[in-house]
This record gives structure tokens, C-alpha cells and sequence, in this order.
């Protein structure tokens, strides 16, 4: 009987062997993967200038707004900074400015644009953007919010040459040709610029960036 039970118990031992000699070899591969954060942190540099991408901060929120605050910040994993003596740290201090990410100056930040609503009308148009924090800045809060922007963007006309159509060939309704009005135009055309008084009224509207491009942008 003896023998007979022999066989199982060596098979179960090699089982638990096997097993225990192939956890090791799991956890060294998982250890081997490299965050995707790791590609925007610069290797051996200064640990204060990382990126907050490459660091976890405990971050105070009573701090007292638009003044200087320190926080405890460390590296993440696989990243490797510096102090100022070339020493490899994982601890050090951030200094900034106690204020949330939405309420930064518009150049600490990138949003997205739209090209599908009326920069010149009255009141002027805002649309939704998406705005993201520059790498080198530190704020609180997320670092990617919303915001209401007006209308900001441009589709290639130039005020200088609109100007100088409506003075040159504003009887001909180059003027309204030029900036998509066909319409306008062709009125203009017809009926010789409205005897000089649309030119006349053109030139003004056009001077005061009244009468901008058909479709809604800016003049460059």
C-alpha cells in the first residue's frame, strides 16, 4: 500500500515544484514592462523639472490661492532623476503656484480649435474646446479640462486686401468676391456698386472689420 501511494505524492512534489520555479519567471516579465509615462521623462535630469506625468505629489488644496506652495513630490517607477549635485534622488520638493489648471494664464495651455463657428458676428460666438496643461507647467486639479473659448480662428483672407479691393474695384464687387460673398457681389456687380454709394459704404465696413469672410473667420 505503501508503494502504491508513493507514485501520487512524487507527482504532486513535482507539480508544486514546477510551479514554484515558474512564478519567479512571471514576475520577472511583468517587472521588465515599461509604463508608457517613461517616454516623456528625461533620464539623469534634474527630478524638479520632470514633467508631472513622471512624479506622484501630495498636493495640498488648502493652500492659499495665487501664492507660493511647496509640495512632497517622489518619482514614479523606472524613473531616474537628479538633484542639483548629481545625485540620484527619489524624494525632492516642487515649488509652484497654488492655483487649479483651469485657472492658469491661456499660454500654460493647448486647446482645440474650431473652424465651425462665427468669429465675426454680434454678440460673438464661443465654442466647447478641450484644453491640455504644457508639460513643464504644475498645477491642481486635472490636467485636461473644458473651457469656453470665443471664436478665434482664420481661413486665409487678409484685411489689407479687402481693403484695397473695395477701394480699387468695389464698384465690381471685388471687394465681396474676394472675401465669398457672391451674392453681395454680384448685386454690386449689376448695378455698377449701388451708383458709388454701396462702394462708399463698403470701404467704411470693410475698414472697421464690420465685413469680414463669408465664412466666419478672422482676417490675418
Amino acid at each position: 500500500m505503501a508503494t502504491k501511494h508513493s507514485q501520487p505524492q512524487s507527482t504532486f512534489a513535482k507539480s508544486l515544484t514546477s510551479t514554484s520555479t515558474n512564478a519567479p519567471y512571471f514576475r520577472a516579465a511583468e517587472s521588465t514592462e515599461i509604463p508608457a509615462y517613461v517616454t516623456k521623462c528625461p533620464s539623469n535630469g534634474l527630478c524638479s523639472r520632470l514633467p508631472p506625468d513622471c512624479m506622484i505629489c501630495n498636493t495640498n488644496y488648502s493652500c492659499i490661492y495665487g501664492k507660493p506652495a511647496t509640495f512632497d513630490c517622489r518619482v514614479k517607477p523606472h524613473v531616474h532623476c537628479v538633484d542639483q549635485n548629481n545625485h540620484e534622488q527619489e524624494n525632492f520638493t516642487i515649488n509652484m503656484t497654488c492655483q487649479f489648471c483651469w485657472q492658469l494664464p491661456t499660454t500654460d495651455y493647448v486647446c482645440t480649435n474650431s473652424t465651425n463657428c462665427m468669429t465675426v458676428s454680434c454678440p460673438r460666438q464661443r465654442y466647447n474646446a478641450t484644453c491640455t496643461v504644457r508639460d513643464h507647467v504644475h498645477c491642481l486639479g486635472n490636467r485636461v479640462f473644458p473651457k469656453m473659448l470665443y471664436c478665434n480662428w482664420t481661413g486665409g483672407y487678409k484685411w489689407s486686401t479687402a481693403l484695397a479691393l473695395s477701394i480699387t474695384l468695389g464698384g465690381f464687387g471685388a471687394d465681396r468676391f474676394y472675401l465669398g460673398q457672391w451674392r453681395e457681389g454680384l448685386g454690386k456687380l449689376f448695378s455698377f456698386g449701388g451708383l458709388g454709394i454701396w462702394t462708399l459704404i463698403d470701404v467704411l465696413l470693410i475698414g472697421v472689420g464690420y465685413v469680414g469672410p463669408a465664412d466666419g473667420s478672422l482676417y490675418i
